[in-house]
Parts: structure tokens; C-alpha cells; sequence
């Protein structure tokens, strides 16, 4: 009778890859297993070992047991028992116990090829069967030298080869050592193909194994990553905030917080195929706020993923199996982080001491002049966006080569993030690479730029785009015959095509913030290149030191800095404006100034102190407050500090009007008047608030009971009756325990626990679920006080929501007095910035300066002194300057010195002089006259352009053709040390017809500083009318212990009349440290060149002197210059 075929049942699955090497002839270890009753039946005697019908059954099927070993103590894997092959109790029968010696008769003798045949063996297993005879080694060697078998073997090894192993693939190799070619290309594709022909079916594990797949929760994440490449993802998850894959290593680098180790790829790449989770870190909930700013100030795009649902409103809905909902709801840029007050103000991460930025996110778009061309000039549009206040700036200008019109605004706006839209031109690609790309550039810190692509049909998309964006506003102006609003909207949508562009390209980047409707306050548009102000270019605005030094890039040392004594946040913004944008009106600086006056002469009178003390008293910044009141960001205490703040300002003069005011100066009477007009609409609105509530951001209280919508209500009656029913539940669980009362407890959070002595268990039903206890007490939750706490959990959610909405709802209603309201905080600012120059005026040794209206320009100080140094120093020495475009008056200067003997500091003070004066502030001198200057000009230092290609004398040859070009008569242009960078021929030539032009032609007032004495010269030509004046900066000169070419140098830091003919530079390499050999051979060869220097100049005189007397002629002239010279 032959062997009875096996059960599915009994076929088992292999649970180690040594199993298909090891015969199954073992049991614990422990030699030999003996036959079954079953088996020995089937075969009662063998010569050879035979193989147990479990064992073929388990090599045959390798892959279909999902059950597990059994492991004992010491480790060996002890065998399942399996059913009775008669289907009898499920546990093997005892084998026979073995003779010591089998007598087996010939015709028991079975050939185990028989046995063999009837069995199914699989190809993995027939290689291990013991075979003496040679018939069956014979028909086994036959079926392994079958041809089709040999094919399959070697598919099965190719591919074993390129997926698994890879020890001899080429591509594989070369994909090591980074050499990625068509070849690897197609070698994969192949790969891949016949992966896709032959799939092998998914093999099960063992249960509890990893199995590589991601989890439902990471599957969503990822999702929306891929959406977002480029953001850092801080995903809510329970009470955590945690970042996944390579946002985890950034976010460790950037927070020092703990990365642990996983994938870091979202990709399913073969680098990363053992891993089988990713890379995470993670921190608490209340630390949101702090690490974001520190990830947006480090320059990155940050993206909050946050639960959509909570746990109490997910267990009641269809949804509570599935995981939680999560959505991308914040995304922040440096430029777009707006949600808290501070903002980014205070750097975290960033520089110490660095520049404010002035969180402007700055658009920009050019095309090259005409459409053609090359790009030496180019048509440009920019379109500059304050989110946290509200302030929108555009032009549209032409640009050289040099692009100084676009640095010009990119220095005076200062942005923190640019969007460039379309292909810039080499020139401005490196001017804005240059400005952006490092912590340590003019703007304090690093700049984040984005980049949109441009069409060719983009301007007439952006117009439409910008159309349909304003099409409601426009009709609901229409309606309400708002003629003001009309006129502002129609200038909106009649801008220039690039700024067009660029407004359009803004309005799509804002709305992935939610921060588009900045774009509805279309009063505060405002044009840079208005004619109301001077445009201080870059040139003069680092040179100048406006608005940080040039030594480390900090406020302190600026002309802002030394004028900047304003009490608010706002006030300080509103100074920065007035510092870099100088008055061109007579009129209104006059008002201005007239203010200033006023302020300081009665800086201890009652009402200007009182201006004073209500400045002081706001501690928080209102402008960003009230744009984030309009985006409906704000929080519950903020608004309330803001109307509170805003109602103490409206009492302070609740019955001032223009003219009660108590000033004479208009300036100040229409800012106090202003306060007075908000009162009732702020009152309106804290007569809804609970101000307790809202101090302590209590969401359920905001609100007044009178004013809380019936959703709130309803909501807030359905708590208190489950808490009443909670509270008449206690008489039955009471009943239930055999007690005549029981009270609620509360412990480590958890509500409405019933306490239950442990010596009273038996009574306690078997229903009740024990939360927690201790030695003595048990406690519990009821299944009807479970229910009752899951429906009140289920009103707070909705009661929180519905507070959210009437709170969204009061803001909204708030923003429609968004107008009224920034008007107040403006000429809050005002005054702020008026009382600050008043304080500026109140400093010793400043006087008022007086404008002249004339054809000619005239700047005549006395007595003046540096703004920013004499803070900085305790002594400084005053000069007195007087030019004018008047005929038969100076209008140039041509100073000469000893190095480091104040030149460059003079001119400087000069130029700040009339920069304070034309901003509406006092100047440190004893008496200033002053005409309104169109612009200032500066070129000072040497530096090249290596991002431009350009050398060091190209650069200041480049900038001083700028000055010729836009210089006009009312022009200030001060050129220091002009050809330094060339030979010395070449050099004077180039000063002497720069200088020439700029006096003759320009005629404009000017200050040339250059340490070439033979310009001094150029006088001669001007003596009629005296437009040209050679100056020097006094010093005294001593010889050192009587040792000859050896002199100290005394510097006295004064202007005084003619030149000076040396430059004394061996004094500046003596206080630098020179080593003294070296300056003993320079003072030998410039004695050497001086005598030699001297001794043409007497030849040439001689020769000029033997030319007069022996022909008569008129070279008397030249005669006595030369001598003069020597």
C-alpha cells in the first residue's frame, strides 16, 4: 500500500533558509527521528532512509506557512505538531521504538524510486534526495540537463544577479562610482521589463515581522510632501510637532534638536531599501512658534500640516477607524511670517547686531530696451510688498550697464525675499546674486529668491488677471459712488505693463500665504520715483553711512541711528522712509521743520510732554496689529490689547479738534485731532468684549453673554445638562455600590472617576472600567458615565469652533474700519518721528537751517561738524564751507591733505548736513543756509566687480560717468581720490577733466579730494571767476630726534586755504606697524624720487628761463607756476 497523499493542512512552510539544507532527519538536535506508524506502514522496511511524507510536504510548499515556530529556552526551534493523517486528535502517535537490528526479507525490499515516484517532489528539493542506485542518479541527471530547465536556471540567475547581488553587473558598478550612462539607463529599463513580464508572487512573513511598507499616517504625509518639495514640513501629530525624511536632518541642523536615523529620501530608492522607516525629530506643541521663526530666518519655506479633526468629534463620525485628517494650513517665508507681532525683527539665528529688514518682498521683471539689443540697457519693473504692515512700492525705470537705478532701490527698500519673474539679464542676475547670497551683504543677512517663468503673452494674462482680481471691488465702488476709492483703483489698473506683471505675479505668490488681500488697499500704493523727494542712490547711500556703517553692516554708526529716538515700533519705520528720502517740497519741509521747532521749544511744556507719555505708554506695535486684525490672524488678547490702547489714545484728547488742539503747527494739530475721531468706534467694539476673558485667551468667554451668537449658546446649555446629568447619575451608582453617596474625583487629568476601597471590590460591576488606582482604592468610569463624557466632549469641539467663527466673524467686521484705523497709527508715527528730531534739535551746538528760493545754489555752513562721529567721540573739530553757483563765488573745492588728515571726513559732514536739513531736522552747526538740493552724488573708496567683470578702476571710471550724466546745477557731487587706480599720468588726466567738465560744464557744487598736487594747477584757469578753490587739511610736521626725511605729523583736522604738497604717506606705514627696514628704504627712494623730481622741474626752468630772456615771449606765465610748484 503506498503512502497516502498529504493534507493541505499538513503541507508547512519553511521558516529558515538552512531548513531546505538540513535533512529532516533530526528532532531537537537529537538524532535520528523514527518512523511513524503511519510511515513503517507505507514502508515497512527500507534499506535506505526514508523520507517522511511531512518533510517532502514542507520542501515542496516553501511559501505558504504563516504560522510560527515554536522557540524553546535554549534556543532550538521545536516542530509543530501535525494532524493525524487519518484526521484523528491532531497529535502524532508515538513511533515503534527502533530494533538494534532490522532483518529485512527480499520480497519487503522496496526500491525508493518507487516510493519516490508516487511522491511530488519539487525541483528546490529533488537535488538533496539520497539515491544509491544508478538508475535514479541517472533520471535526475537527465531532467537537470534538460534544455529548458538549463534556460530557466539562467533567467533566474540573470536576474538574481542584476536585482539582488550585483557582484559582477558593469551598471551596477559604474552606478557606484557615479558613472551613469545610456548604458546603466537601458540596463535598468531592461531590468525593469522583465520585472514587470515575470513578477514573483509576494511572499508572506512571519507574523510581528517589519515589512518595509509605510504606515496610512506616512503615506498622507508623504502626499503632501510631494505636493511641496520645496517646503519644510512641521506635521502636527498628537501632542507633537514632528519633521520626516531629509526636513528632519535640516530641522536638527537648524533647532540643535535630535534627528533620528531613517530615510531621508522620498523616493523609493535602492540606497535606502533596508530601511524601513524615516528620518524624524520632533518637539512639544508650545515650542511652534519659536522653532518656526528660527527655521524662517535661516531663509527656509516652512509648511504646518495640522489634525483636522479632534479625538472627541473623530470617535462620533463614520470616520473613527481611519486616520486623522491632516492639510498644509500655514506656509511662511521671511517675508510672509506675520504670526505674531514681533515678527523677525529680532533675528534669532541671524547676524548679531545686524540690519533690520524691512520685510519687504520685492518683485521684479525686465526686458532689454526697444525688445532688442544687447542688454548694456534695459526697461525693468519692480513691485515691493509689506505684508506686515501693509506698504505696497512699484516703479518702472530704464537701466545702464552699471544697473544703479536697480541697486538704488534695492538698497533703500531692503528687501528679505525676492520673486523674479522671467529670465534676468547677466548684469542684474549678479547684482541680485551679489546683494542676496550671503549672511554677511549690505542687508544683514541671507535673501531668499524665487523664481516664476514668463510667457510671451504674460503682460496681457497679468492684465487680466489684475482686472479680475479688482472686478468686485470696482462694482461695489460703483454702487457706493466712492469717487476717492474709484480714482485710486483706476490708477491701480492703469499701471505700466512691467509693474502690471509684477503685481499679478505677486497676487498668485501671496494667495499660497492667504496674504492676497493685502492687495485691496489700494490707497497705500505708492510710487518710489515720486518728484516729492530726492532718491539718494546706492552709491550715497553706503558711502554716507545712511543706514548702517560700513564696517560691520550694524545700524550703529548710520545717520538712522543717530537720529533715531522714536518710542514706537512704527514711528521707527516711518523715520527710516524720512532718512532716505529727503524733501524736494519747500513748503512741506518748511511745515515740518516749523513742527520740530515748535516741539523742542516747549520740550518741558505740559502738552508736549504729554505727547510724550502717550507714546511711551503703547508697548505694542499697532500697524502690524492691525494688518494682522485684517488678514484675521490676530489673537484674542492682542486685540484687545490694541483697542484698549486705541481707546486710552482717544481719551487722552477726546475733545481735541484742529483747532483746540493747543499747537500752532498744522502738522500737529491734524495728528492730535485724528485720535479723537476713533473713539466711539473702539468703544463700540470692547462693549462686546469680556476683557478678564480675552486677557486669558479664554475662547469659551470672549465674548459678553449678550453678544454670544445662539450657536455658542446652544453648545455652552448642552454642556451644563450633561454635567447635570452627570451629577444625578451619582444617586444610581451609589445604589449600585451599597453606599449612601459617592463623589466625583479627578486625578492626572482624568474627570468623574469613581473611587471604589479595594476591600469593596465584589460589589463593583463587572461592567465598570478601572482607569487607575493605588493600594487602598480603585477607580472607575461607568459605561453610562463614559457616554456622558463623550457627548460633552463632543459639545466643547463644536462650542470651540463655533467661538473660532464668531471670533473670525468680529474680526472681519473690525477690518472694515481698516482705513480709519491706519490713518490714527500714521499720524501716531508723525508725531513720533517729530518729537524724535525735536529731541536730535535739543543736542548742544545744533541750530535750525534756513532755505533760500533762488535760480542759484548755495550751501554755507559754519562751524559744522559730523553727525554720527562727534556721538562717537568726545572732541570733534568744526569747519566752516561756503559754495554757491552765484557767479564770482566758489562753487568747487579742491582739498589736499597728508593721508588720514579728516578729508574724507569733511566732505562727509557736509553732505549729511544737507541731508538733515532737507529731511526736516536740526544740524550740528552754529549757522546754516541752505538751498533745496535735487540730489547728492558720493564717490568714495575703491572696489572692484568681479561678479560684473570688472576691474577696480573700471568700477569707480563707471560710477563717476553715472555722476556726469545725471548731475544737474542743483546737484551735490563729491568725488574722492578720482584715478587712483591707474598709472600716474593717466591718473591726473583723467581727475583734471573730470574735475574740469564738472566745474565748467555741469556747474554744479562739488568736492574733489586727490592726492595729485599738480591739480592744483587747474585754479589758475578759474581765477576770474573764482569758481575753483584749492583747500588743504592743516598739520604741523617735526622732525623725529633731528634724523633727516623722518618726520611726525601732527593733524590738526582744519580747512585752510592752498595746498598741500605732500601726502606723508611714510607716517600712515609708521602708525601701521611697517617693520622698520622696510620703512627706512621707502623714506631713501622717496627722497631719491623727489630730488630726482626736482632736479627735471629746475632744468625745465632753467631751459624756461634761457626761452624768455633770449626770445621775449609771453611764458612768464608758465615761468612762475613752475616755480611755485617746486
Amino acid at each position: 500500500m503506498g503512502p497516502s497523499k498529504p493534507k493541505p493542512s499538513q503541507t508547512k512552510g519553511q521558516q529558515f533558509i538552512s531548513s531546505f539544507f538540513t535533512p529532516k532527519s533530526t528532532i531537537n538536535g537529537r538524532g535520528p527521528s523514527q518512523p511513524t506508524q503511519s510511515t513503517l506502514t507505507a514502508r515497512p522496511k527500507s534499506p535506505a532512509p526514508l523520507i517522511e511524507e511531512e518533510s517532502i510536504g514542507d520542501l515542496s510548499d516553501t511559501d505558504t506557512d504563516d504560522k510560527e515556530p515554536v522557540f524553546r529556552a535554549n534556543g532550538t526551534a521545536k516542530r509543530v505538531l501535525a494532524e493525524d493523517v487519518k484526521g484523528g486528535t491532531g497529535v502524532a502517535e508515538r513511533p515503534a521504538k527502533r530494533s538494534k537490528i532490522n532483518v529485512v526479507k527480499d520480497d519487503e525490499i522496496q526500491s525508493p524510486i518507487v516510493a519516490i515516484d508516487k511522491l511530488k517532489l519539487s525541483q528546490r528539493t529533488e537535488k538533496y534526495l539520497y539515491a544509491s542506485a544508478g538508475q535514479a542518479a541517472g533520471s535526475i541527471l537527465n531532467e537537470e540537463d534538460d534544455a529548458t530547465t538549463k534556460s530557466k536556471k539562467a533567467k533566474l540567475h540573470e536576474k538574481f544577479v542584476k536585482k539582488l547581488g550585483h557582484p559582477d553587473s558593469i551598471a551596477h558598478i559604474k552606478r557606484l562610482n557615479w558613472q551613469i550612462t545610456e548604458e546603466t539607463e537601458a540596463l535598468d529599463e531592461e531590468d525593469g521589463e522583465e520585472g514587470e513580464e515575470e513578477a514573483p508572487p509576494p511572499r508572506s512573513k512571519p507574523k510581528g515581522a517589519k515589512t518595509g511598507k509605510l504606515t496610512p499616517m506616512e503615506n498622507q504625509i508623504l502626499a503632501i510632501k510631494r505636493k511641496n518639495m520645496d517646503t519644510i514640513l512641521i506635521v502636527e501629530v498628537g501632542y507633537k510637532y514632528r519633521f520626516y525624511g531629509e526636513d528632519a536632518r535640516i530641522a536638527a541642523k537648524e533647532l540643535g534638536i535630535v534627528c533620528i536615523p531613517g530615510k531621508f529620501r522620498y523616493d523609493e530608492h535602492t540606497s535606502e531599501a533596508h530601511l524601513d522607516k524615516f528620518a524624524g525629530a520632533s518637539f512639544p506643541t508650545h515650542r511652534l512658534s519659536v522653532h518656526t521663526k528660527r527655521l524662517v530666518q535661516a531663509g527656509h519655506k516652512v509648511g504646518i500640516v495640522r489634525q483636522m479633526e479632534t479625538a472627541a468629534l473623530k470617535k462620533a463620525g463614520a470616520t473613527r477607524n481611519t486616520t486623522f485628517v491632516r492639510e498644509l494650513t500655514n506656509v511662511y517665508t521671511k517675508g510672509t511670517y506675520i504670526e505674531d507681532i514681533e515678527g523677525l525683527d529680532q533675528p534669532t539665528d541671524g547676524p548679531s547686531g545686524g540690519a533690520p529688514a524691512s520685510g519687504f518682498l520685492l518683485c521684479i521683471t525686465e526686458s532689454k530696451s526697444n525688445g532688442h539689443g544687447t542688454d548694456e540697457k534695459v526697461d525693468v519693473g519692480i513691485l515691493a510688498v509689506q505684508p506686515a504692515t501693509g506698504d505696497i512700492i512699484y516703479d518702472t525705470f530704464e537701466d545702464g550697464f552699471m544697473r544703479n537705478e536697480i541697486e538704488t532701490r534695492l538698497l533703500h527698500i531692503a528687501p528679505c525675499e525676492f520673486l523674479i519673474v522671467g529670465e534676468l539679464t547677466q548684469a542684474t542676475e549678479k547684482l541680485v546674486q551679489h546683494l542676496s547670497g550671503s549672511k554677511s551683504n549690505v542687508f544683514g543677512d541671507s535673501i531668499r529668491v524665487e523664481r516664476v517663468a514668463k510667457t510671451k503673452t504674460m503682460a496681457a494674462e497679468a492684465h487680466s488677471h489684475v482686472t479680475n482680481f479688482y472686478v468686485d471691488k470696482v462694482a461695489k465702488n460703483q454702487d457706493s459712488r466712492n469717487t476717492k476709492d474709484q480714482n485710486l483703483l483706476d490708477k491701480v489698473l492703469n499701471l505700466e505693463e512691467a509693474v502690471t506683471v509684477c503685481l499679478s505675479a505677486m497676487i498668485t505668490h501671496l494667495t499660497e500665504y492667504g496674504l492676497e488681500h493685502v492687495f485691496d488697499l489700494t490707497k497705500y500704493f505708492q510710487s518710489f520715483s515720486a518728484r516729492s523727494h530726492m532718491i539718494l542712490n546706492g552709491n550715497t547711500l553706503t558711502n554716507l553711512e545712511i543706514y548702517h556703517n560700513q564696517t560691520d553692516h550694524t545700524t550703529k554708526g548710520s545717520l538712522f541711528w543717530s537720529l533715531d529716538k522714536t518710542q514706537t515700533k512704527f514711528g521707527q519705520r516711518l523715520l527710516r522712509k524720512w532718512v532716505g528720502r529727503p524733501l524736494l517740497d519747500k513748503d512741506y519741509l518748511e511745515e515740518r521743520l516749523s513742527a520740530v521747532e515748535e516741539l523742542n521749544n516747549g520740550h518741558q511744556t505740559v502738552k508736549v510732554d504729554k505727547l510724550r507719555y502717550v507714546l511711551k505708554s503703547i508697548k505694542s506695535d499697532l500697524e502690524r496689529s492691525l494688518i494682522r486684525i485684517y488678514y484675521g490672524k490676530c489673537t484674542r488678547p492682542e486685540l484687545l490689547t490694541v483697542m484698549q490702547t486705541l481707546q486710552k489714545l482717544s481719551n487722552e484728547y477726546a475733545n481735541a479738534t484742529y483747532e483746540t488742539a493747543g499747537f500752532t503747527s498744522p502738522l500737529i494739530n491734524s495728528a492730535i485731532s485724528s485720535l479723537a475721531a476713533i473713539g466711539d468706534v473702539v468703544i463700540s467694539f470692547l462693549g462686546k468684549i469680556n476683557a478678564e476673558a480675552a486677557h486669558d485667551n479664554d475662547i469659551y468667554c470672549f465674548f459678553r453673554e449678550d453678544d454670544e451668537t445662539d450657536a455658542i449658546t446652544n453648545h455652552k446649555i448642552g454642556i451644563l445638562a450633561v454635567e447635570h446629568d452627570l451629577d444625578l447619575y451619582r444617586a444610581e451608582a451609589a445604589q449600585k455600590l451599597n453606599k449612601p453617596k459617592v463623589t466625583y474625583n479627578t486625578t492626572a487629568g482624568i474627570e468623574y472617576l469613581i473611587e471604589v476601597a479595594n476591600t469593596a471590590l465584589k460589589v463593583v460591576p463587572a461592567s465598570w472600567l478601572k482607569i487607575s488606582g493605588t493600594k487602598k482604592v480603585s477607580r472607575f468610569h461607568t459605561p453610562e458615565v463614559v457616554k456622558m463624557i463623550r457627548e460633552r466632549d463632543q459639545h466643547k469641539e463644536s462650542l470651540t469652533a463655533a467661538c473660532n467663527k464668531a471670533f473670525a466673524q468680529l474680526l472681519v467686521e473690525i477690518s472694515a474700519y481698516y482705513a480709519l484705523f491706519r490713518d490714527c497709527i500714521s499720524h501716531l508715527a508723525t508725531l513720533d518721528c517729530l518729537l524724535s528730531l525735536a529731541a536730535v534739535a535739543s543736542f548742544p551746538g545744533y541750530c535750525k537751517p534756513t532755505f533760500i528760493s533762488s535760480a542759484n545754489t548755495t550751501i554755507a555752513v559754519q562751524e559744522a561738524r559730523h553727525p554720527m562721529v562727534e556721538q562717537l567721540i568726545s572732541t570733534y573739530i568744526p569747519n566752516s564751507t561756503t559754495l554757491s553757483t552765484t557767479p564770482g563765488m566758489t562753487r568747487a573745492l579742491l582739498i589736499t591733505g597728508p593721508n588720514m588728515g579728516g578729508k574724507s571726513s569733511y566732505v562727509r559732514s557736509l553732505a549729511l548736513l544737507c541731508i538733515m536739513a532737507q529731511i526736516g531736522s536740526y544740524v550740528p552747526a552754529t549757522c546754516a543756509t541752505i538751498s533745496l538740493l535735487d540730489s547728492i552724488h558720493v564717490r568714495m573708496g575703491a572696489s572692484d566687480n568681479i561678479f560684473n567683470n570688472q576691474s577696480t578702476f573700471q568700477v569707480e571710471l563707471s560710477e563717476t560717468s553715472e555722476i556726469l550724466k545725471t548731475a544737474t546745477p542743483k546737484s551735490l557731487v563729491i568725488l574722492d581720490e578720482l584715478g587712483r587706480g591707474t598709472s600716474t599720468h593717466d591718473g591726473v588726466a583723467i581727475a583734471g577733466s573730470v574735475l574740469d567738465y564738472v566745474v565748467r560744464e555741469t556747474g554744479c557744487l562739488c568736492l574733489f579730494i586727490t592726492h595729485y598736487q599738480s591739480l592744483s594747477s587747474l585754479a589758475k584757469a578759474f581765477t576770474k571767476n573764482g569758481d575753483l578753490k584749492n583747500v588743504h587739511m592743516k598739520f604741523t610736521a617735526e622732525n623725529i630726534s633731528g634724523e633727516e626725511g623722518e618726520e611726525e605729523i601732527t593733524f590738526l583736522y582744519e580747512v585752510g586755504e592752498g595746498v598741500a604738497h605732500r601726502s606723508y604717506g611714510l607716517n600712515v606705514a609708521r602708525l601701521a606697524r611697517v617693520p622698520k627696514t622696510v620703512l627706512d628704504k621707502a623714506a631713501t627712494k622717496s627722497r631719491e624720487l623727489e630730488l630726482n623730481v626736482t632736479q627735471k622741474k629746475l632744468i625745465g626752468i632753467g631751459n624756461k628761463i634761457k626761452y624768455v630772456m633770449s626770445e621775449e615771449n609771453a611764458a612768464l606765465d608758465q615761468l612762475i607756476a613752475a616755480i611755485e610748484q617746486i
